[in-house]
């Protein structure tokens, strides 16, 4: 069953930017608030985005206070998107310090953000049953003109990029299939084995990763699936492998481990750590035909 719709965005709309995992170059930061306010949009940014943690230097400052960032913002009745200014690592240490029911009773709100971001994304659908889009994060290197258009596209007119491709996509298994598209990062989703719940049955899943070897990459599957969490998966869409050494090897890896699925697979559909990151709705429906190499969505992202 398909998540709650956020409400699209509009000229004029707020957004909050947030940092829930690592450090924020500020340099960096004001780029992508630069962007998002060229768009129209009225941009606050959370108190604590440009700390750091006094002990912890890979943290964008205290756990409490990433987290306290993010509820007053999707609590906040003014803010109508919260937007994740960068990844890398933190996420997960702040999931359980979130006021849940609080952000429950605030209603859905529009929430991007990719890589470490994933541990908030299964979180949120979990949690608040509302789609979230696997987006380029605003300040990283990622978010280039490419990756601002589809974004831009999926918050303004999501009726516009309900299929998605990419430009080196290629066939894996054959068929299609159609179900809720979950996922993300697979390091973060291995990280989370036995404290959230795997894809629910007849899910699309979305799998990519960045710096990770090829033997790093098998690990991690290979944990997913001794746990059954590829159980009832109806398909899987894989996107980049940046700096996970030669793309044949991580293709020859998830092949191997995967392959014997028998389930309609993709390779590099396009979004990840890649230039012209594509913008993905999580907890939609799409149908995934691995033939043509597209993740078609059944409505718009957002309403």
């Amino acid at each position: 069953m398909t998540r709650t719709r956020p409400a699209r965005l509009r000229p004029g709309a707020r957004v909050a930017v947030v940092a829930p995992a690592g450090p924020v170059p500020a340099e960096a930061l004001d780029n992508g608030v630069t962007v998002l306010r060229d768009w129209g949009l009225e941009v606050t940014v959370g108190k604590h985005v440009l700390d750091r943690h006094p002990d912890l230097p890979h943290l964008a400052g205290r756990d409490a206070d990433r987290a306290a960032d993010l509820q007053h913002a999707w609590c906040d009745p003014a803010v109508d998107a919260v937007i994740c200014a960068r990844g890398g690592y933190g996420s997960m240490r702040m999931v359980d310090l979130l006021d849940w029911p609080a952000m429950a009773t605030a209603g859905p709100k529009v929430f991007t953000g990719s890589s470490d971001i994933t541990a908030l994304h299964a979180a949120i659908g979990d949690q608040l049953d509302v789609v979230t889009l696997f987006a380029p994060i605003i300040a990283g290197a990622s978010f280039d003109a490419s990756a601002q258009q589809y974004l831009h596209a999926t918050l303004f007119e999501p009726e516009t990029v309900r299929s998605l491709t990419g430009p080196t996509v290629a066939t894996m298994n054959h068929g299609t299939a159609t179900g809720v598209v979950v996922g993300g990062n697979l390091s973060l989703l291995s990280s989370t084995v036995g404290a959230a719940p795997a894809p629910p049955d007849g899910a699309i899943v979305l799998l990519e990763d960045v710096n990770e070897e090829p033997y790093q990459v098998d690990r991690m599957v290979t944990q997913l699936l001794r746990a059954g969490w590829f159980t009832g998966v109806a398909g899987i869409a894989l996107g980049s492998w940046t700096g996970c050494g030669e793309p044949s090897q991580v293709y020859d890896v998830l092949m191997d481990l995967l392959g014997g699925l028998g389930i309609p697979m993709v390779w590099e559909l396009g979004f990840g750590h890649v230039p012209a990151q594509l913008t993905v709705p999580l907890g939609a429906e799409a149908t995934l035909d691995a033939d043509a190499g597209t993740l078609t969505f059944t409505e718009p992202a957002l309403r």
